[in-house]
């Protein structure tokens, strides 16, 4: 069986690293905001060709610290892509502010600029960007529409490490992009850990007091902040993987090609092939009318897979007060998406299979 993804596998060049560098920590002493914490976030900024970086507990804290800094009047509204995971929207739920699910692009599957427009009101503050499966939002169209509203744009990059929208890193286009490390990230820790990159100065610093109980000096609070940290010793894996993300994610490119050059299954729709070199290809997702039968067939020609995600936000028990809501190309994308293997580990050969196998799926073996 080729497993979707082995978290063994992918961590195994780095485990000898990653020892010598939880080690140190550990007889450092120091184990919260610290050196190895700075470091992280100095070389992480600049990865993302950003001024700043602020290491957070995670990518959910990452987004509603962000919206907590922009401090968005109680009902304010936000434009939010109906296609994407829930910890897009639960921030601006948390906070007291009103999400409002604007349909994908239907072939990109990403926030659809020609749609954002029409939904903004008076009471519209800023547009969430989603950055998913590892693809960058239109921006310079969402940019223009946010300059002319004076809406504020947040991106949320947590499967986007790495990509890039006409020459520029994600993480230095949006006003602030929030980034998760989750274990399966392009970027990965081994743990809940994320980041928020940002080039506006007093934002960030607004940041770094929100994360800290709303303090940068020890018992003085500035700020009702949060408790949100990232500890030093995912500080310290994160610097020994990232120097190896753009060679991992110059591997995930190369097997999305061949994806793209050689899958030929009927009825199948694949990702755009316009972007391959940009796109840093968190997951392969394909779509599918006969989404069980054909997984079914993988699973038995030895080809694990994942759905990414079966159920959108308006039809999740969540979020009942969306559930009115009329949004044909969300709910027909969450019937038929498939998330194919796809990650640095995966040999040629195990490419190969994963080819071969869906090649010889037809609607006409389904039960």
């Amino acid at each position: 069986m080729i497993p979707f993804l082995d978290l063994n596998q992918i961590n195994a060049p780095f485990q000898e690293a990653i020892e010598q560098a939880t080690l140190r920590v550990l007889r450092s002493g120091w184990y919260i905001l610290g050196k190895e914490l700075s470091s992280f976030e100095k070389s992480f900024a600049s990865y993302c060709e950003a001024a700043h970086c602020i290491g957070v507990a995670n990518g959910l804290d990452a987004i509603t610290l962000i919206l907590k800094a922009f401090d968005f009047p109680t009902g304010s509204e936000l434009i939010v892509p109906a296609n994407t995971y829930i910890a897009s929207v639960l921030p601006v739920s948390y906070l007291g502010l009103t999400p409002v699910l604007v349909e994908p692009d239907p072939v990109t599957m990403l926030l659809n600029p020609a749609l954002v427009e029409e939904r903004i009101t008076p009471n519209t503050r800023a547009i969430i960007t989603v950055d998913l499966y590892g693809r960058s939002c239109e921006m310079d169209a969402i940019m223009d529409i946010a300059e002319r509203h004076r809406l504020k744009v947040i991106t949320d990059a947590a499967q986007a490490h790495g990509a890039i929208y006409k020459g520029k890193k994600v993480g230095n286009i949006a006003d602030a992009t929030a980034f998760s490390f989750y274990p399966t990230k392009n970027l990965g820790a081994l743990g809940d850990a994320g980041a928020i990159t940002t080039s506006d100065d007093t934002l960030a610093e607004k940041i770094t007091f929100l994360r800290n109980y709303g303090s940068k000096e020890r018992y003085k609070n500035e700020y009702k902040g949060a408790n949100s940290r990232l500890d030093e010793i995912h500080a310290a894996i994160l610097s020994v993987k990232l120097p190896h993300l753009e060679s991992d994610n110059k591997r995930r490119r190369a097997i999305a090609q061949r994806y793209l050059d050689e899958i030929t299954t009927e009825g199948l729709t694949l990702p755009p092939a316009d972007k391959v070199e940009q796109d840093a290809w968190h997951l392969f997702v394909v779509r599918h009318a006969e989404r069980a039968a054909l997984v079914a067939h993988l699973e038995n020609c030895g080809v694990q897979t994942n759905v990414h995600y079966p159920l959108p936000i308006h039809k999740q028990h969540a979020y009942t007060e969306l559930a009115h809501l009329d949004l044909p190309v969300s709910e027909k994308i969450h019937r038929e998406v498939i998330s194919l293997p796809l990650h640095p580990m995966l040999t040629d050969e195990e490419v190969s299979v994963v080819i071969d196998a869906i090649n010889t799926f037809s609607v006409r073996q389904k039960p």
